[in-house]
């Protein structure tokens, strides 16, 4: 998570919503990303999109079971619908996202019993550099 945190800071550098994500398996970093949305006009460049897309391109495949990914922030409906048909094993995210969570705090993508896939979640790893992060980063915004 530290790394994430890392890739977060990068993206709050870069004047992006702070958040990054990593994908790892059997102890390797398949994957890395950090949100671009406003850099690449792009309002899918999130940090987990990225991440999986990198990882996919490493490994030359559009499924990673047995993979976690961490991320600063809990997915939304659209990365957790992508972490899902990735065959994500286990996602773990800092804090919840209450205006657009889509893994705990609006929906259940990740664990939803009607899915043929279900991926383990835990969430408060580093809970409070990552809020830190993004209170810091809207507060100035807000001036």
């Amino acid at each position: 998570m530290a790394l994430a945190l890392a890739y977060a800071e990068e993206a709050r550098d870069a004047d992006e919503v702070p958040i990054g994500a990593i994908v790892v398996r059997d102890g390797a970093i398949l994957g890395v990303g950090r949100n671009r949305c406003r850099e690449t006009n792009d309002c899918t460049a999130h940090a987990e999109m990225l991440a999986l897309r990198d990882a996919f391109e490493r490994t030359g495949d559009m499924r990673l079971p047995g993979a976690t990914v961490y991320t600063t922030v809990e997915p939304c409906f659209m990365c957790a619908g992508a972490l899902s048909h990735a065959r994500i094993s286990r996602v773990v995210w800092s804090v919840r996202d209450p205006k657009f969570g889509g893994a705990a705090s609006l929906g259940c993508v990740l664990t939803d019993e009607r899915l043929n896939h279900r991926a383990k979640v835990r969430e408060g790893v580093f809970a409070d550099e990552a809020r830190t992060l993004m209170q810091t980063f809207f507060r100035s915004k807000r001036g």
